[in-house]
């Protein structure tokens, strides 16, 4: 698509944000947004700007957070082309209106939902896949008839900055506008009425984003994260389970929203599991981890700092090796930390996984089921019964049992959180349906117009309604 020049984001006033949010909601009114062929038309040329620009791309996360070739196509660019493609498939048949039943009260007549657009929607994205946690949520909207301001993290500055130059290249620029910076932008966009906030990130901002979603009655979506828990069941398969959990773990330097955060197994098994999870380490990423171009980087020096305190005066059986400078620390394992230590009580999204023991399978659902809700849960078992005491007491986002991680490849499968984890949901449908309004329609037809609900009432007009 031809580049159409764009007004310059750069400037926080409050002149130019209204300017830009004005010009959205035009763009909105027109109801161009709402025609199936538009929505097509964008999903396309969306898939196109990642198709035509991955090498870019991949740069910029490398250059924002070491990360991989591999890495890069597998959680950003190729997920999110899957996710257009799921759309364009979809898309037609999500958009049909659906038929409900209509009570005989209501007779003759009929009673349909409609999905329409919300209007204009904020998209704040997260640095730890600074490209994919736009992108998704800007294909629900998009696929709903939406107008979308999009705000990148100024963590991730090299994927940011691609964003605000490809977006307006691919996209119709009277409906999408990505906004760069940081606290005083994005505090800025938050002073602005939108029809429906979504952020990704951390628990303390995305109260910040529902109190200011709160003033305009607006709904809020919001994805944050929490300590996943992994219950281990030393009995299982073990070689297998210590495979994944390491995949799942260690993937972008274990700053993945969605990697188990601790391990819970019974102490009989500590030794054996121990042993075959730091094999496993080597295997992946061999013994001189800080040369090995599979493995990223912390997000920026402060995040790193914070995980290195974290493992002050702490039990490490393998790693533990650091470099502040080059944004470094290799995988890490713990055991037996305190259970009110700064590495037991916060999200580490990093490359730590501590270990903690119990006697029972029932001591290890007791503790997660004390602690608040996670985003994601994780159990490894052979055991039917004890498969099912987890998905019956545990609450989460989502259980994936035997594998970590890899629930997020289904598109049939509504991904967030609750409590503290998050609200609201989306990918494949659930996406949709998150930018959609549900309008009910009701049709009534003139003939038939029976008096039973008219006054003036009588009891035999009561005793027929009740009967009804």
């Amino acid at each position: 698509m031809q580049e159409v020049p764009v007004p310059s984001f750069q400037d926080d006033s409050s002149v130019n944000a209204n300017a830009n949010i004005d010009e959205l909601k035009r763009t909105f009114s027109t109801g161009k947004t709402k025609a199936y062929q538009w929505r097509i038309e964008q999903l396309k040329a969306l898939k196109q700007m990642l198709e035509e620009n991955s090498k870019e791309i991949t740069t910029s996360l490398h250059s924002d957070l070491g990360k991989s070739d591999t890495e890069a196509w597998l959680s950003e660019i190729g997920y999110s082309i899957g996710t257009i493609k799921e759309k364009l498939q979809n898309l037609k048949s999500w958009m049909k209106p659906t038929k409900v039943s209509t009570p005989m009260l209501a007779q003759p007549g009929k009673s349909y939902i409609i999905n329409e657009p919300l209007g204009v929607a904020l998209i704040i994205g997260a640095w730890n896949y600074p490209f994919q946690l736009v992108v998704t949520p800007l294909i629900a909207a998009i696929a709903a008839g939406n107008c979308v301001v999009i705000k990148p993290s100024e963590l991730a500055e090299a994927t940011s900055a691609l964003l605000a130059k490809l977006v307006p290249k691919y996209l119709d620029n009277t409906a999408f506008k990505v906004v760069e910076g940081g606290k005083d932008e994005t505090t800025e966009l938050l002073s602005k009425a939108f029809d429906k906030y979504f952020y990704t990130g951390g628990e303390h901002v995305g109260r910040i984003v529902m109190m200011a979603a709160a003033k305009h009655l607006a709904p809020v979506t919001l994805e944050l994260g929490g300590k996943s828990p992994c219950i281990v069941d030393g009995a299982t398969n073990l070689e297998v389970a210590v495979r994944r959990i390491v995949w799942g773990k260690w993937m972008n330097a274990g700053q993945t929203c969605v990697a188990p955060d601790y391990i819970l197994i019974e102490e009989e098994y500590l030794a054996d599991f121990s042993q075959r999870l730091i094999a496993e380490i080597k295997k992946q990423y061999g013994t001189k981890v800080a040369e090995n171009k599979d493995y990223g980087k912390i997000i920026n020096q402060r995040h790193c700092s914070r995980l290195i305190n974290y493992l002050d005066g702490l039990n490490i059986i393998h790693g533990g090796k650091h470099n502040l400078d080059e944004r470094f620390i290799e995988p890490t394992v713990v055991v037996q930390p305190a259970t009110n230590s700064a590495l037991m009580q916060e999200e580490i999204f990093g490359p730590i996984l501590p270990i903690v023991t119990f006697k029972t399978k029932q001591q290890m659902l007791d503790f997660v089921t004390s602690r608040p809700k996670p985003l994601a849960a994780y159990v490894f078992t052979s055991n039917g019964k004890f498969e099912a005491e987890v998905i019956e007491q545990v609450s989460a986002g989502t259980i994936c049992i035997n594998d970590t991680n890899i629930f997020m490849v289904n598109h049939n499968l509504p991904f967030g959180g609750v409590g503290t984890s998050g609200m609201g949901q989306y990918h494949g449908k659930s996406g949709f349906d998150t930018f959609s309004h549900k309008k009910s329609v009701m049709k009534r037809s003139f003939k038939f117009d029976a008096a039973i609900r008219y006054a003036p009432f009588s009891k035999l007009k009561l005793m027929l309604l009740k009967k009804f």
